[in-house]
Order: C-alpha cells, then sequence, then structure tokens
C-alpha cells in the first residue's frame, strides 16, 4: 500500500486531502509545517508527499531541496494558492514531479498522486535493473590475465571505440561486454545483446534491423531490431563469427552509415548504438576461408580484447569456486557454505574444457544435489571433475599415441557416464556400443563401474 504524507498549513485542506486519499487505499499522513515534514521523513518513509509552497517558518520549495538530497527521496507535487509560473519553473527545476494550484481539483490531484507513485515504482525498478546489471559485470580474479583484462577495459570503456572480444567458449565473454557498459559513457542507457549463432539466419535481420508488418509470413506486426533498441546504449553481437555473409553486409553498411532500412520498409533509421562484438573463432582464418567479411573485420576489430581460458588462469579457480558458492546458496535461499582445500585442489588439477561456464554449472550442481550439506569435500564434485583430477595428479597421462589415445578414451567415457548420471547402459547406447563392450573398455582404462 502506497503511503502519502501531506504537508500543508490549512487543516480542512489536509482533513480533505487524507479522506479522499483513504477512500482510494492510501495509506496517509499529515503535517502543518516544513519542520514538522522533516522530522517524519526521519522516521518514516513515503512514496508521495503533497507539499504547500507557503508554509509556516521554512518554505515549501526549501524543503523540496532538503527532500530531493535525501538518499531515495519521495516523488513531490506541489500546492500552492498562489502560483506562478516563476514558482512552477523553480520547483520543476528543484525536482518536483507536478506543480498543482488551490482550489485543488480532486480528480486531478488523485491522477497526479497515481502517476507519481508509478514514477517512483519505475524509479526502484531500474535501479533494481542497474544493479542486476552491475553484478553482471563483475569479474572475479586476481590472476595476472585478468588484472591486465580489468585494466584495459578501465582505459577503453569511457571511449565509443568498438570492440572485438575474442575468447573460448564459457571464458566469460558477455561478462566483459557488460563491464565494458556499465563503466563506459553511455552506462545510464540500455544494453541489448543479440546471439548471433542462436538465431535462425532467415530471423536475424529482422531481429537486428526490426520489420514492418506483412514483411515477410508471420510478421502479424511492426517490430523494432536489437539496433534500434540500442540507441544510444551498447549492442553486443555474440558469436559474430557465426554471422551469415548477407547479414554481415548490412551490419557492415549500418556501421558505416548509422542508419538503415527495417525489412519490408523503405524508410531509413538512425542509431547511434556502441557495438561490442564477440567470438569463438579465429576470424582471419574465416576471413581467408570466404566465412568472413574482411571489410567488416576491420570495423568490428577496433579495440581487441582477449579473454583468458580458465586453463591459462588456473589460481582464479579457489575464488571463482567461492564466489559461485556464495551466489548459488543465496539464489537458493541456503546457508552459507564451505568448500574444502582438496575439493579446490580438484578443482585446479580439472582441465576445464567448458571454461568458467562450466565451473559455474558444476557449483551449483553440487549446491542443488547437496541441500543438507554445509562443507562440500572432492566427494561431493561431479566424477568427471575429480577421476581426471586423481588421474593427471597421479601422472598417467602418457607422451606415447597408443597412451595419449587411451588418456583420450577414458575422459571421453567418464563425460558420458557422467551425463548419463553412471548408467552404463545408456551409455553404451549413446557411444554406439554392446554394453558387454563398453564393460570391458572401462575395465582396461581403470573406470569402476557403478550400476549393473
Amino acid at each position: 500500500m502506497a503511503q502519502i504524507l501531506i504537508v500543508d498549513d490549512e487543516s480542512g485542506i489536509r482533513e480533505s486531502l487524507t479522506g479522499i486519499l483513504e477512500d482510494e487505499d492510501y495509506k496517509t499522513a499529515a503535517s502543518p509545517s516544513g519542520e514538522d515534514c522533516l522530522e517524519l521523513l526521519r522516521k518514516s518513509s513515503f512514496d508521495v508527499i503533497l507539499l504547500d509552497v507557503w508554509l509556516p517558518g521554512i518554505d515549501g520549495l526549501e524543503v523540496l531541496e532538503k527532500i530531493r538530497a535525501l538518499q531515495d527521496p519521495p516523488e513531490v507535487i506541489m500546492i500552492s494558492g498562489h502560483g506562478t509560473i516563476e514558482t512552477a519553473v523553480r520547483a520543476t527545476k528543484l525536482g518536483a514531479y507536478d506543480f498543482v494550484e488551490k482550489p485543488l481539483s480532486l480528480e486531478r490531484t488523485l491522477i497526479l498522486v497515481k502517476n507519481a507513485i508509478e514514477a517512483r515504482r519505475l524509479r526502484h525498478d531500474n535501479l533494481d535493473l542497474r544493479k542486476q546489471l552491475q553484478a553482471k559485470s563483475v569479474i572475479v580474479g586476481d590472476s595476472v590475465p585478468m588484472k591486465a583484462l580489468r585494466q584495459q577495459i578501465g582505459l577503453m570503456a569511457p571511449t565509443n571505440g568498438r570492440v572485438l572480444i575474442y575468447g573460448e567458449s564459457g571464458t566469460g565473454k558477455e561478462l566483459v561486454a557488460h563491464a565494458i557498459h556499465t563503466q563506459s559513457l553511455r552506462k545510464d542507457e540500455t544494453f541489448v545483446e543479440l546471439n548471433c549463432a542462436a538465431i535462425p539466419e532467415d530471423l536475424i535481420e529482422s531481429e537486428l534491423f526490426g520489420h514492418r508488418k506483412l514483411s515477410f509470413p508471420g510478421a502479424t506486426e511492426d517490430k523494432d531490431g536489437k539496433f534500434q533498441k540500442a540507441d544510444r546504449g551498447t549492442l553486443f553481437l555474440d558469436e559474430v563469427g557465426d554471422m551469415s555473409l548477407k547479414t554481415q553486409s548490412k551490419v557492415l553498411r549500418t556501421l558505416e552509415q548509422q542508419r538503415f532500412t527495417p525489412v519490408g520498409s523503405d524508410d531509413l533509421i538512425t542509431v547511434d548504438a556502441r557495438v561490442i562484438a564477440s567470438t569463438n573463432k579465429d576470424l582471419e582464418e574465416e576471413i581467408s576461408r570466404g566465412n568472413f567479411r574482411e571489410d567488416l573485420f576491420y570495423r568490428l576489430n577496433v579495440i581487441p580484447f582477449v579473454v583468458p581460458s580458465l586453463r591459462e588462469r588456473k589460481e582464479d579457480i579457489p575464488l571463482l569456486g567461492r564466489h559461485f558458492l556464495k551466489e548459488f546458496a543465496s539464489a537458493y535461499g541456503r546457508r552459507p557454505r564451505e568448500i574444502t582445500d582438496d575439493a579446490i585442489a580438484a578443482l585446479m588439477r580439472y582441465s576445464w574444457p567448458g571454461n568458467v561456464r562450466e565451473l559455474r554449472n558444476v557449483i551449483e550442481r553440487i549446491v542443488i544435489m547437496n541441500p543438507t550439506t554445509s562443507r562440500f569435500e572432492r566427494k561431493h564434485l561431479p566424477p568427471l571433475v575429480y577421476r581426471d583430477g586423481s588421474r593427471r595428479a597421479a601422472g598417467t597421462e602418457g607422451s606415447t599415441l597408443h597412451q595419449a589415445r587411451a588418456a583420450y578414451e577414458r575422459d571421453y567415457i567418464l563425460k558420458k557416464l557422467d551425463e548419463n548420471h553412471g548408467n552404463v547402459s545408456r551409455t553404451a547406447e549413446v557411444l554406439g556400443l554392446e554394453r558387454s563392450h563398453l564393460y570391458r573398455k572401462m575395465k582396461s582404462l581403470g573406470i569402476a563401474a557403478k550400476d549393473s
């Protein structure tokens, strides 16, 4: 229930507004002076204040100024029986939501109160979204590569230069893009992202540039594209190397001209969006194969970033593991958890082909699967992780072709067993082997079966 504070030295107006607002199910309080209003604000919070300009003691405009200096100020609607344009302008400049004159139109006052409450709610929602975005942009790690990455972000984020982020899948390229945006001059504007690998080729132009109603089958209404939604903000093109040549051509023209035409339209739309792109491919190799436009590459590759794999920053694994543990304990309403040094050592020995994303998934899994455990040990880790770590620690990887092949087969079978929760029959079916053949292979590789 929204809380409204009425500040007016006329008791009749206080009583009248209290009755009308309470009839609308608002909770109200009333104050006869600016000093009393400020004292109430020290003890209670309000969504909207109806504030008279002319008050005994300090006047309403001075009170307004003090209210707007609060950390989370309510919306203020100014009331005046002697309203002038100059007073209204000054009140607006000081941050008043609106200005009404006496005698009050009760209908207009109720509309203003409702709109002010909605404006405050939207402001809070916007702050919450910004906090979520900032949380998304936290880069965890004290290794030399990550310190260098953070320094590089700090140097170039406040510019408008286009960025191309390189890195294996799961290294955190999206996280870097968010960090660049939140430290940029556009941080108060929209961050829009598009995974180019996830959108079918026949729909990606519509996603990027929008379309007009009936421009193709299924286009039942006009739609704004990602470029238009990112105007004045940031557009993140994830896995740009998977974009078709036809779409690349239109993206290139948009970057060159800062304007484009939606699908099915001849209208030119001008945009000012900073483009950040990412890829897990070698784009120069893709250019040589004819899969990526060289001119688009040079347009995107103004400021290149390389996000290191987890294998290159293993000293960050303890920090990351504990960071994700805290994150998921909070997300699932669990009490804070600990992870033993033995489990951390196993995590550090594992090769992490899926990089940080895989580590995050592993931590989420052990939090979900062990709801009553307060201290995670090596035994709580997925078999693929601790078995692989133990094997590497024991130095069983050989340098001969036969040993390398055996090590690969062992890793692969362990991975498939883990995906099928240790079920040998289902794993054999996935691998295209007879169950008895898989058992023999597991025995020869030193893999213990867990089901009959």
